[in-house]
């Protein structure tokens, strides 16, 4: 299970990256972080940006609704989600893994 972090301004979503894949997809949770792959390789903060671009069109969320809290050149990041509720994130994660 992901634990999400409570801040101020949203929630903290950890994710783990994998830039430069064969196609983008959201893989779901392991190991307490979120799975995501982008084809974008990791060079100028591309890869960050795809992986918001991503989470934010699978989700129905705008991109200004996801920030990179941490993270930035490491493949474990975390993301800060504002203006969701908690349970509403949990639904999407999950919808994601089915």
């Amino acid at each position: 299970m992901i634990e999400l972090e409570q801040r101020d301004g949203g929630l903290v979503l950890p994710i783990k990256a994998f830039p430069s894949a064969k196609k983008n997809k959201i893989r779901g949770p392991r190991n307490g972080e979120l799975l995501v792959s982008v084809t974008t390789a990791p060079e100028r903060g591309k890869a960050n940006k795809a992986i918001i671009a991503l989470l934010a069109k699978q989700w129905n969320l705008r991109k200004s609704q996801i920030a990179l809290y941490s993270g930035e050149t490491a493949s474990h990041k975390k993301l800060l989600i504002s203006e969701i509720d908690p349970v509403e994130l949990r639904r999407l994660i999950d919808l994601t893994n089915s």
